[in-house]
């Protein structure tokens, strides 16, 4: 019998991994449905109409696009094992960090990634400016929320795997203990998390996967 939640998605996708890691938090089954992005099916066309991206977080028949967006509705309809916390304040600073996060940390990643020479190291010194913010709030905890990972983790987890990824292929350090100790110490703590662990894609085959997007941004 088909399971009432279903995601769609791309293996080596971030957006696809932090909805992944955040259902497996939760504990919640779901059938998970592979797209080919250069073919996409018909259920992701229809579920997901305005941005036809992956993921798309199917439950009860109802679709709901965008990473963000499916977190929010993965933490009401499954209130259990809250990755928000309970005070009002503290939620909504949970909300802003994983803001931040989003629309300051990942642009300025991606930056770092498609870049070369003098545009590289400009945007490895903002890569670096955002992730020293970031770092003020994780000052005196192990992880974002406290003890345990919560929301803000979940967002800003793409960067202890893929930033690592990409140290690796350029031969450069971005996070380390002299610069950014305290988020030096939580890229191993949240990657050692077995709920994390679980979700994440082969090292080996994201390495492929970043080679062959560097290769494709080479001029013809």
């Amino acid at each position: 019998m088909a399971k009432e939640v279903k995601l769609l998605g791309f293996w080596a996708s971030a957006y696809v991994v932090r909805v992944q890691i955040a259902l497996n938090f939760k504990g919640i089954e779901y059938d998970y449905v592979e797209e080919d992005l250069k073919k996409k099916s018909e259920l992701l066309l229809q579920s997901n109409p305005v941005y036809r991206q992956v993921p798309v977080l199917v439950h009860a028949g109802k679709p709901i696009p965008e990473s963000m967006v499916i977190l929010e509705y993965i933490e009401e309809a499954w209130p259990e094992k809250p990755l928000l916390p309970q005070d009002p304040y503290q939620r909504a600073m949970a909300r802003f960090w994983a803001r931040f996060a989003e629309e300051k940390c990942l642009p300025s990643g991606v930056k770092y990634f498609t870049t070369k020479g003098e545009d590289q190291l400009k945007a490895k010194e903002e890569l670096v400016e955002n992730l020293k913010i970031l770092e003020g709030a994780l000052q005196g905890k192990k992880f974002f929320a406290g003890e345990t990972a919560g929301m803000v983790d979940i967002v800003a987890g793409w960067l202890p795997f893929w930033i690592r990824r990409m140290e690796g292929l350029f031969g450069d350090k971005v996070v380390e203990e002299d610069n950014l100790p305290h988020l030096n110490a939580w890229f191993q703590d949240y990657l050692s998390l077995p709920f994390v662990r679980e979700k994440l894609p082969p090292p080996e085959k994201v390495c492929a996967d970043l080679r062959g997007l560097l290769a494709s941004l080479e001029p013809n």
